[in-house]
């Protein structure tokens, strides 16, 4: 069998701290506390699934493969996992589960797998073979002996095509998802979610039109070290979206004067003594916030958004969705959704306002989109806003006839 010697050069370097960055970037998010969360446990796979088909192409590109013939194409089954765990991840991130019937999503993998032990136990000549046809169709082919048919399906030669359409279906699913969310919740375009998945559902959206533009110009998978360099861009703006996000790299905020202890206390708190101080911060801001909420009732304003309500408490945004999350155990976008929902299920029930049409109701209480209102409706009470109007009024009814 000839070989070819390795070959190192800048693709070769992109593609493999990629790779290192894409394997970091999937533990991560699987580890620890992070793992708990559903969409952080897709997104990780995610990452993974991306650092295996990278890994096998740069493996491939650097001639490496002739080494370890035995792994050849052990990634290809996942071609039919990168969409699907694009898919649940956008959607996870959104609505906190999967999909219904997500294990449907899964077959195509599965039969791929099934299919990969064809090619994956057959003598080392087949795979050397199946190589040099994919990467190097220069070098000639040696004599081979199969041990069983090579690919069930008979699909196999249609594998890039078929990876194409997976990934432009799931593409837009994940884009229809996302703007069904914003239409139900028109405060999420200003939420820092809608901006954690736009960049990366475009990016995502991009990777079948770069497999129709690169395939047809080269023989076989020759130019698949394009794919793979493009694969490395995406693996580094997903670090690059965790590292802006993170609290590592923030300032922490000013204190603020009325809450701190005088100086002239005869034990003041150590220089790095922050927790019982933090937890002052986070009363006086939830103090703030239930003087606010009676006052003003900012829940019922449609343009709320987590930036503007942390203006009004003079707190960061991301403080403030913090502190919601762990004090509240709620995100922004669930607790704006508890409040306009208590107060339309007290327009709905109020006898004062019993001739409002449910869509005026939605309207008062800050939903701009009646399906929106709907959504949340149901979604809180298992009741729509019809029926709980008409249960609490036979309830009236019964009352008055007692």
């Amino acid at each position: 069998m000839q070989t070819l010697p390795i070959h190192l050069d800048l693709f070769a370097l992109i593609i493999f701290l990629g790779v290192a960055q894409g394997l970091f970037l999937g533990i991560f998010f699987l580890t620890g506390g992070r793992g708990k969360n559903m969409s952080n446990r897709c997104h990780g796979l995610f990452m993974l699934v991306l650092s295996a088909i990278s890994g096998e192409i740069v493996l491939n590109y650097t001639n490496y493969t002739f080494r370890l013939l035995w792994l050849g194409d052990f990634s290809e089954p996942f071609n039919f996992l990168l969409g699907p765990l694009f898919y649940f991840f956008v959607f996870s991130r959104l609505w906190q589960r999967l999909p219904h019937r997500w294990g449907w999503h899964l077959v195509p993998f599965g039969i791929w797998l099934i299919n990969s032990a064809t090619w994956m136990y057959q003598p080392i000549e087949f795979k050397y073979n199946s190589y040099i046809n994919s990467q190097h169709p220069e070098l000639p082919f040696i004599r081979q002996h199969i041990k069983w048919e090579d690919d069930f399906t008979g699909l196999r030669d249609f594998i890039s095509e078929m990876t194409l359409i997976s990934c432009f279906i799931y593409a837009i699913l994940a884009l229809l998802a996302i703007r069904k969310a914003s239409q139900q919740d028109p405060t999420l375009r200003s939420s820092a979610k809608w901006k954690a998945l736009r960049l990366p559902s475009w990016l995502f959206a991009l990777v079948p039109f770069l497999i129709a533009l690169v395939k047809p110009q080269f023989v076989n998978d020759v130019g698949d070290y394009l794919l793979a360099t493009y694969i490395a861009i995406t693996i580094y703006t997903n670090s690059f979206l965790v590292m802006s996000r993170s609290d590592f790299f923030r300032d922490e905020p000013p204190v603020e004067p009325n809450i701190m202890e005088p100086e002239s206390s005869a034990e003041p708190k150590k220089k790095y003594e922050k927790s019982a101080l933090s937890e002052e911060v986070e009363d006086a801001v939830l103090t703030k916030l239930a003087r606010l909420l009676e006052a003003e009732k900012p829940y019922l304003e449609s343009d709320l958004s987590l930036p503007k309500l942390a203006g009004r408490l003079n707190t960061s945004p991301h403080h403030l969705s913090q502190l919601l999350n762990d004090r509240l155990g709620q995100n922004f976008f669930d607790w704006l959704a508890t409040y306009r929902i208590a107060e339309a299920q007290r327009l709905l029930t109020d006898a004062a306002t019993a001739n409002l049409k449910i869509d005026e109701i939605a309207e008062r209480v800050g939903y701009n989109s009646p399906s929106a209102f709907h959504t949340a409706f149901k979604r809180l009470t298992n009741q729509t806003p019809a029926q709980y109007r008409a249960k609490d009024l036979g309830g009236t009814a019964f009352r008055q006839r007692a």
